[in-house]
């Protein structure tokens, strides 16, 4: 078995989460999982009586978060390995959605993973040697209407991964960006947030996107078990990716997005090029 670290995993109660602490602890690593509530906190502890520690927190009460983790540190041990997990999908039209389910999505999605982030940081840098993981979405380097908040908030996540992982390489820290496809979690499903419809103009352009995507949830691609054994291959590794795809179906489609941007930068290149000097 490989050496057994410590995660620490936020949103342990169901999918990616769920998945990956359970994978975590069979191969002989301790898991730290973070809930919503007491009950979720004894039935996650309830899967190993010696390495499952539940934690109730709120990742978007940012006032507790340092204190919660200096607990784990001393009560737990030294956390190896913090993964982001926890945040939900908000489905809407931009035009219909109220800036008040924007910024509930960014501070589950992006403001909870940073102060996460933020926490484990001293103590890791101080051992010089630790791992972050933030599991982001393909919806990170994609787009599609209808869910411009959550894709605004997996962009930000892709670049705040990408930009710290430079500034924390010098203390032995590795930061990886994991982004899944469509996989049989209930993301679509229990997780998402979806605002009222109130303009039949974009009835068109989303209205068949909702209907495949509830048609799909449940009968996704992606299996979340193998997903959590790829997380934890990740972890293993000596030199770790700053950016890790998960499932074909994202492979395929960031691939074709890369490819439409570098033929758009192409046809636009004299322009782009007739700004200098």
């Amino acid at each position: 078995m490989a050496s057994s670290k410590i995660l620490l995993i936020t949103g342990v109660s169901s999918g990616f989460g769920r998945a990956l602490a359970q994978e975590a602890l069979a191969a002989g690593h301790k898991v730290v999982g973070t809930v919503r509530s007491a009950q979720a906190k004894r039935e996650f502890e309830a899967l190993s009586e010696t390495a499952a520690f539940g934690r109730v927190l709120d990742i978007t009460d940012f006032d507790v978060i340092d204190e919660v983790v200096s607990d784990i540190e001393a009560s737990v041990g030294p956390v190896d390995v913090l993964v982001n997990n926890a945040g939900y999908g908000h489905e809407g039209i931009m035009e219909e959605s109220p800036l008040s389910e924007m910024r509930r999505q960014f501070d589950v999605n992006v403001f909870g993973a940073v102060a996460m982030m933020k926490a484990v940081l001293p103590f890791m840098r101080k051992r010089r040697r630790g791992h972050i993981l933030n599991i982001t979405s393909m919806g990170g380097h994609i787009t599609m209407p209808g869910i411009a908040y959550y894709c605004g908030s997996k962009f930000a996540l892709e670049g705040i991964s990408e930009s710290l992982g430079k500034e924390v390489k010098p203390f032995g820290i590795a930061v990886t960006a994991v982004a899944p496809g469509s996989f049989r979690t209930d993301w679509a499903g229990r997780s998402m947030t979806r605002t009222p419809r109130s303009i039949s103009d974009y009835d068109a352009i989303f209205d068949p996107i909702r209907k495949a995507r509830e048609e799909k949830s449940g009968k996704q691609l992606g299996d979340p078990v193998k997903a959590a054994r790829a997380m934890l291959a990740v972890i293993a590794s000596d030199h770790p990716p700053a950016h890790l795809l998960l499932g074909s179906d994202a492979l395929q489609l960031v691939r074709n997005h890369l490819s439409a941007m570098e033929d758009e930068f192409r046809a636009w290149e004299s322009l782009t090029v007739s700004t200098d000097g």
